[in-house]
């Protein structure tokens, strides 16, 4: 096995590692939607687990570690995306916490 079907096989390995994460965080904000009543958009986690796993196919039939333009912008669009969700589920579920303290 040369360095090269290592990180090949690396890269889609840590892949499906983070997909199996945000796969976990579509399921918390799905059942804080569930309970709570709030919209949560846990849909758009499914976005970016398809966007960062096209980018990493990209990568790896490419036979690169980076520097491929679409595979970078794919990479790039799920992280914001990702990062806003992210933010978005913290704020309600901490917002509806200190409610209830403050009740």
């Amino acid at each position: 096995m040369d360095n090269l079907a290592l990180s090949q096989f690396l890269s889609l390995f840590s892949w499906f590692a983070i997909a199996a994460l945000l796969f976990f965080l579509l399921l918390i904000a799905r059942f804080y939607q569930k309970f709570s009543g709030e919209q949560t958009r846990f849909l758009l986690f499914g976005v970016v687990i398809v966007l960062l796993g096209i980018a990493t196919v990209r990568y790896t039939s490419l036979r690169r570690v980076s520097g491929d333009v679409i595979a970078d912008l794919l990479s790039f669009l799920g992280g914001v995306l990702l990062l806003a969700l992210s933010i978005q589920l913290y704020q309600k579920m901490m917002r509806s916490n200190k409610q209830k303290k403050q009740s």
